[in-house]
């Protein structure tokens, strides 16, 4: 199958004709329309600083859903001790840039490009983008970011400055969204790190069934939601 090439034109191919490894298109730009377009057709971008905007619709996905999430005793544990506080949206460039930064093992540099932190910042600043951070004595030490439609939230990037803080974070995120009737969380791709925590593997098909069945309107925290 080809790798489609986008242009100006707000458009992406169908997901049935993306390559083996979730390959779909190249090219295009990262305005908010296109990123948009993107999660709600069951795409998203990853890419190196040197390549094209790539777009990839994995077959199989890897998501969690809320019910399914796993606390192990020893998270537990740190989080009856509340060794860290739980905050949403308060620096999500912070966030972000500190995601930006992540040493990944096989991986010679950073896909969050400034281009990328420019792209979610303004999604942020339109209400669809948000952060779920881990603060310890005034500072920000753990976190993630994503994009959220309707009631699925996509997650993109984590990071921890200190040990479980970022565990910490997706544990609280995860309990937040499924008090406000969010029904999948998009991980993309397997990492043992979230396996660990209860994502799984399922069908694209079945994943696209999902979100298209969720994925209108905007979610509002209830006003306990934020405390």
């Amino acid at each position: 199958m080809p790798v489609y090439l986008l242009d100006d034109e707000l458009w992406f191919p169908p997901v049935e004709e993306a390559m083996p490894d979730g390959l779909l298109a190249a090219g295009g730009d990262l305005s908010p329309e296109r990123l948009l377009l993107a999660y709600s057709s069951g795409i998203f971008p990853w890419f190196n600083e040197e390549d094209p905007p790539l777009w990839w619709s994995p077959d199989p996905r890897f998501v969690l859903f809320p019910d399914e999430l796993k606390v192990s005793k020893s998270m537990q544990q740190v989080i009856r001790k509340n060794e860290f506080e739980f905050k949403i949206n308060t620096n999500f460039k912070e966030v972000i840039a500190n995601c930006s930064q992540v040493y990944r093992k096989g991986q010679p540099g950073t896909w969050i490009t400034s281009e990328i932190i420019d792209a979610y910042t303004q999604l942020h600043e339109l209400g669809y983008a948000f952060s779920a951070e881990a603060w310890q004595a005034g500072n920000l030490v753990g976190g993630l970011y994503g994009v959220m439609l309707g009631k699925i939230f996509f997650g993109e990037s984590m990071f921890s400055k200190v040990s479980n803080a970022s565990k910490f974070a997706f544990i609280k995120w995860v309990e937040l969204l499924k008090e406000n009737g969010i029904v999948l969380i998009d991980c993309q791709v397997h990492t043992a790190h979230l396996e660990s925590l209860g994502a799984r593997m399922i069908e694209r098909e079945c994943f696209l069934e999902i979100m298209k069945a969720v994925i209108q309107g905007k979610i509002i925290f209830s006003d306990k939601a934020q405390l």
